[in-house]
């Protein structure tokens, strides 16, 4: 069991609130970061130490480390995962998710630490073909993965400087409890969910044959905990997540069918993004050979458990784009142009 301290930004949302479970299981002493601009407080595990603020802003950010570090291990999962709608929220996007892992980097590299796992996404690697392999070069499309390839490449960058080890992790597609599932424009498995408590229209942009691994949680989140206490991870990037592919269609059909609801889909125009995307998990096997994989169906199935004890609340999400140029007519409606 552990002994140590970790830091994790991120911990009242979806994925950060998991890991923090993970840690706290075994034994680690966990700080735990959020300004609840999209998590909230109550996904929080009850015996971490809890420190309300916004790693965007370094004088925050500076503070931890005076108030609570030193830190054996930095866990940085904050960040506004939108690919599509990076594009329209640029600067919103960099601040979150690449101004705010500088402030991090900066002062993990004066007070050192053992290890800096970072969440990064297989947006980065755009649209490669299928499946990814973490050995494939790199080429994001939209804002959001040319910010998480910017801090892989600075993580490079500060190891080879200073010396610091990180891991790199890429989920994808990640879904399960905790997920906020009031936002309209990610995380489509949430959205389905909601549409299908809501009984609404599913929305699908296209003809809904793009193709994804969507990857549980309780197959993730204890992966990225492990990774900070394994020096044969340190300085190495995995592909995490499902090798179960599906398309959107078709997840609509499992949703539907678990609620028991007739599916009614929205067809929307097209949008830009990748047609195909999920990856090879080939090296993080080799690392990890028992690591677990949930069904889709069966992921869904607890997830929707989680979904109708809680029920619906009040959406938390960005209300202004910066460019409205081009901006998909079903999000148009719902955000303001800037002014």
């Amino acid at each position: 069991m552990s002994s140590g301290k970790s830091l994790v930004t991120g911990a009242a949302g979806f994925l950060g609130s998991h890991v923090c479970d993970c840690l706290l299981e075994r034994g680690e002493k966990v700080i735990a970061v959020d300004d609840l601009s999209g998590g909230f407080a109550v996904n929080v595990p009850a015996d971490v130490e809890w420190v309300k603020g916004d790693v965007s802003d370094h004088l925050f950010v500076r503070n931890l480390w005076n108030d609570h570090g030193p830190f054996n291990r930095i866990y940085h999962l904050a960040a506004y995962a939108a690919e599509g709608l990076s594009h329209f929220i640029r600067r919103f996007n960099y601040t979150n998710n690449l101004v705010a892992s500088v402030n991090l980097l900066n002062e993990t590299v004066k007070h050192g630490c053992e290890c800096f796992v970072f969440t990064s996404s297989i947006a980065a690697y755009g649209s490669a073909q299928p499946p990814m392999r973490e050995d494939t070069t790199p080429i994001p499309e939209d804002p959001y993965g040319i910010a998480k390839y910017a801090v892989e490449l600075d993580l490079k960058s500060a190891h080879e400087m200073w010396g610091l080890n990180s891991v790199i992790l890429r989920p994808h597609n990640v879904y399960g409890e905790r997920q906020n599932v009031m936002d309209p424009y990610r995380n489509v498995v949430g959205i389905y969910l909601r549409c299908a408590l809501e009984e609404k229209p599913f929305p699908v942009f296209g003809d809904g044959g793009q193709t994804r691994a969507f990857s549980y949680v309780g197959d993730v989140a204890p992966l990225i905990a492990e990774t900070g206490f394994r020096e044969d991870c340190f300085n190495e990037i995995f592909n995490v997540g499902s090798d179960e592919v599906n398309t959107v269609k078709h997840l609509a059909e499992l949703i539907a069918e678990e609620f028991e609801v007739e599916l009614d889909i929205e067809w929307l125009e097209e949008r830009v993004e990748a047609k195909h995307a999920y990856s090879d998990h080939s090296k993080l096997d080799m690392f990890f050979p028992d690591c677990s994989r949930t069904s889709l169906k069966e992921g869904i199935s607890r997830m929707s458990d989680w979904v109708r004890r809680n029920g619906l609340w009040e959406a938390s999400f960005p209300q202004q784009v910066e460019v409205a140029k081009g901006l998909p007519d079903s999000w148009r409606k719902l955000l303001s142009s800037p002014s």
